[in-house]
């Protein structure tokens, strides 16, 4: 088996972008629409992490949680931090479990969880 592909439910492409992009720092590595009024469904990607944003019925269901491993969480809060996004101000919690955890909600309700093991 390969690593999976998650598909999340958007519901509109401009906050996607703001939040994806503009925010998050992911790239758009490809999109499509049926026609040019069509919902888009496209793939955005930050390192390996690969995820795919549908504003088609079906694709995905709101309130979808997703674990994202990270090299540096504190380094990619502090990132986030520095771009003064309007609608987001996370922080970084320390679980029991010896792990570093960054949970940001977007604008469609999914949760992406950054994290990383405590060495």
């Amino acid at each position: 088996m390969k690593p999976a592909t998650t598909i999340l439910r958007i519901f509109d492409e401009s906050k996607a972008r703001e939040f994806y992009i503009d925010y998050l720092g992911f790239s758009i590595d490809w999109e499509h629409r049926f026609e040019k009024k069509a919902p888009i469904y496209f793939q955005v990607s930050r390192g390996d992490c690969i995820i795919h944003l549908s504003e088609h019925h079906g694709d995905g269901t709101p309130g979808t949680r997703l674990r994202i491993p990270c090299d540096d969480v504190r380094a990619y809060h502090k990132e986030l931090q520095s771009k003064n996004y309007r609608f987001l101000n996370p922080g970084i919690e320390t679980q029991p479990w010896s792990q570093y955890e960054l949970s940001l909600t977007d604008p469609f309700g999914n949760t992406l969880l950054f994290f990383e093991p405590q060495l």
